[in-house]
């Protein structure tokens, strides 16, 4: 469900990115959060 929510946001800052409206920067926050949590989930399963 993690890689999903990613996914999603992944392709709304690409639409962000293409349209350069002006929520290009909160796109950009969430695409950072998603990261984050993805890097967050690898290190966990790392660690198990």
């Amino acid at each position: 469900m993690l890689y999903t929510i990613a996914v999603i946001l992944i392709v709304l800052w690409l639409v962000g990115v293409v349209s350069a409206y002006t929520l290009g920067g909160f796109i950009h926050i969430l695409l950072v959060i998603a990261v984050i949590s993805i890097l967050l989930r690898v290190i966990q399963n790392r660690r198990i």
